[in-house]
């Protein structure tokens, strides 16, 4: 079922992850931001946006993660756009003749005959640099950033006052970052991207965040990040309530946070003077 959030702006949530499926109406139609994440969620969807009466004519995925760049055939084939580095990686990852099995396996289990892959990561990626979405709705700034993941972009819908943060300023999770691989600061990079968001924080009333609950205490969510990633970088224990009180059934953002919490700490070990 389609939730509204602004004008003009609608959100489908999933159920096992909670994943917000953006709908933005425009003039000529809609875009769709982040679809997700089963068959029955997808054609649900499709169904929804086809009661609205406006076609759909743009997608759009704010970064590679299995559960961002799903499609499905009810849907249409409007262009589905992404960062230039979102689609690379995705051109690369079905290059492989095996990436059916590699995404089913990383897939939840209690989904994996349940998620469509037909359709999966044909991202239409957009020249590096570009900074609106091409179509004729609504103004919508990409802000693309390091933080969390390669190629990932926010999407500023101006006139709605509305920031879809892909998988950031989450209710639920906290944040995730990328894989330290000894070229990269995955701390350094997620404080830059939440500087970005918070660059156009006074533009905004509303937050949709890739997972849980749709917000408009936009600057506290900025905040609550920032800390914990500080205190992830500095060793210090946290009180961020995603993990100290998570919600019966997502204990397992806690083990996130255990998990990040010891690469950081080897990260610091095997760094001189760290």
């Amino acid at each position: 079922m389609l939730s509204q959030v602004a004008e003009g702006v609608l959100v489908h949530q999933s159920a096992l992850l909670r994943n917000n499926a953006v709908v933005v109406q425009g003039r000529d139609g809609v875009l769709i931001i982040d679809p997700g994440i089963t068959d029955a969620e997808l054609s649900c969807l499709a169904r929804d946006v086809a009661e609205l009466g406006r076609p759909v004519v743009a997608g759009f995925a704010t970064h590679p993660d299995w559960d961002h760049v799903l499609w499905h055939t009810e849907l249409g084939d409007a262009p589905r756009y992404g960062t230039a580095r979102c689609a690379a990686r995705m051109e690369e990852l079905r290059s492989d003749p095996d990436w059916r099995t590699r995404v089913t396996e990383g897939l939840p289990p209690e989904i994996a005959d349940e998620t469509p892959l037909d359709l999966f990561g044909l991202i239409t990626g957009l020249p590096a640099g570009t900074t609106r979405l091409p179509w004729a709705g609504p103004e919508v700034l990409i802000i693309e950033h390091p933080a969390h993941s390669p190629g990932h972009a926010a999407l500023l819908i101006k006139e709605r006052r509305v920031l879809v943060a892909g998988d950031m300023l989450s209710d639920l999770f906290v944040p995730m970052l990328d894989e330290p691989n000894g070229a990269n600061d995955p701390v350094a990079e997620y404080l830059v991207g939440l500087q970005q968001l918070a660059d156009v924080a006074g533009e905004l009333d509303v937050v949709i965040p890739g997972h849980g609950s749709v917000g408009d205490q936009v600057r506290d969510r900025i905040e609550l990040d920032r800390a914990y990633v500080v205190a992830l970088r500095d060793g210090q224990s946290t009180e961020d309530p995603r993990v100290v009180s998570a919600e019966p059934g997502w204990e397992w953002v806690g083990d996130i946070h255990t998990g990040q919490f010891r690469t950081f700490a080897e990260r610091r070990n095997e760094t001189p003077g760290g």
